[in-house]
């Protein structure tokens, strides 16, 4: 049974509308708290917002069961996570002990009665739920609000856009053939120890733990010996990487013969033995190839490798930067307009910047209709992309790769293309903002949730720009004396 808002006042409750911020504020927090606010007492956005999260939210019995987390509540707490960007301990902390951000929820109390307090889980449990397709629409409505409300933007005015991209990391270690087998090792005994403490008298895995213990100590060996010098590393290299192969082979061959004894009585016990079965197909590709880098000395093609066992979308990411030089991650396209809001915002898959150009602005002309221009950097440059663009778009700024013809250089030299290709490096301070608002790495495991994460960043982005925004009005606004 979930409501949208306790709209039933308590004594000593401050009204959401009154809740006061301080208009000189640069904390982030302070500054999301108060688009929150606006939002909240706008009564056609208020009703927007909360229908798209009940559209989106999982179906809920409203006459039966207990209250849950309200889905203001849920919304608010999104939005600091990632505003912060913080962890679920912090949001917790966040959660129980700030006041204006109790007050914005609306249960905090003046009165002194026992204050109501979160639990860890209960937190986790209700923000884990939203999803990229609900954050993507609330963005829409976000950036409206923004546009309309707060920067008052008319209907006449058409839009100056910058795209580029960037890349969000995943939670990942870096990936060498001979950890990630030790993964894999790992993770099928870590499957196995799951059996043992719950059947303990399933036989043949008595030695486990000396299983672990030689499998890590050959892993490590590897890895010095790999990143040492000296006389002979390549012989010492290949004598060790054929021990640890060995050992994982006769792990590899135990699990298969022992697997049709694992006892399977409940529907745990099935995930697991599933896992089980996962992880030796992966045991199996990484010693196959281990023994052919180190061992045959071939080179692996780049499609064959993985960057994680865990977080399989996870790709290698050179963006021909000096530092870092590599990234592991997914690369992110992003869109601000010049309020510096993200009006969209696209996670690629294997694809460069060029690739996407024409979606971006097939998606954005169908959103907005009054779009001045439109600047990019090298990377997305293709003659067609600029063909295409330049039939919907009055002006495109796409600097061209190689050498220019005369007409291309006179018009990369006009006075309006170079104030908005000058312009265009504003989007680097929006992509810098966007990382210290926690998208510089997705703790989030899986696609789902790393894709969720990254709409759930952009939303924060732009409330935190529109509060901003907010408080500067009210700087501006003329004090009004009291009479005597």
């Amino acid at each position: 049974m979930r409501q949208r808002f306790d709209i039933q006042m308590k004594l000593g409750q401050t009204p959401i509308r009154e809740i006061y911020i301080n208009p000189k504020s640069k904390n982030a927090l302070e500054q999301l708290i108060a688009a929150l606010k606006e939002i909240y007492c706008n009564r056609e956005y208020n009703e927007r917002v909360f229908s798209i999260i009940e559209d989106y939210l999982p179906d809920v019995d409203r006459k039966n069961g207990r209250p849950g987390m309200n889905l203001w509540t849920i919304f608010v707490f999104s939005q600091v996570r990632l505003c912060l960007g913080t962890t679920y301990d912090m949001l917790h902390r966040f959660a129980n002990n700030d006041r204006q951000l109790r007050q914005l929820i609306g249960i905090e109390n003046e009165f002194g009665v026992e204050p109501f307090t979160f639990e860890y889980q209960n937190i986790y449990d209700n923000v884990s739920k939203l999803d990229s397709a609900m954050l993507s629409a609330l963005n829409d409505v976000i950036v409206e609000f923004g546009h309309r409300e707060v920067f008052k933007k008319k209907g006449t005015t058409a839009l100056r856009l910058k795209t580029d991209s960037f890349v969000v990391e995943s939670d990942v270690h870096f990936p060498t053939d001979y950890n990630l087998l030790w993964d894999c090792c790992r993770k099928c005994l870590d499957m196995v120890t799951y059996f043992l403490k719950k059947y303990p008298q399933m036989p043949g895995w008595r030695k486990i733990k000396s299983w672990r213990s030689e499998l890590k100590s050959l892993m490590r060996q590897v890895g010095r010996i790999s990143c040492s010098g000296g006389k002979n590393k390549q012989e010492k290299l290949r004598k060790t990487a054929a021990l640890y192969v060995e050992k994982c082979r006769l792990l590899l061959l135990k699990l298969i013969s022992e697997k049709q004894h694992f006892p399977v009585c409940t529907l745990a016990d099935a995930a697991r033995f599933y896992g089980l079965e996962h992880y030796i197909q992966l045991l199996t590709k990484h010693i196959d190839l281990v023994d052919r880098r180190l061992l045959k000395g071939e080179t692996i093609p780049h499609a064959e490798k993985m960057m994680s066992i865990f977080e399989t979308y996870t790709e290698w990411v050179a963006k021909g930067k000096s530092r870092p030089a590599v990234e592991l991650g997914k690369k992110v396209s992003i869109t601000t307009d010049q309020f510096d809001l993200i009006l969209f915002h696209k996670i690629m898959n294997d694809e460069q910047d060029r690739d996407i150009v024409i979606e971006i602005a097939d998606n954005l002309l169908y959103k907005y209709k009054l779009i001045d221009s439109m600047s990019f950097d090298k990377g997305h440059w293709l003659a067609e992309n600029k063909a295409l663009l330049e039939l919907e778009i009055p002006f495109v700024v796409l600097p061209k790769l190689g050498r220019r013809t005369d007409p291309e250089k006179d018009l990369e030299t006009s006075r309006k293309y170079s104030v908005l290709k000058n312009r265009h490096s504003a989007i680097e301070s929006n992509i810098n903002e966007l990382e210290h608002r926690g998208l510089d790495r997705c703790p989030d495991h899986s696609y789902d949730h790393f894709v969720t994460y990254v709409a759930m960043g952009v939303c924060a982005y732009n409330l935190k720009k529109i509060g901003k925004k907010i408080l500067e009005n009210q700087l501006k606004e003329p004090v009004v004396k009291k009479a005597a």
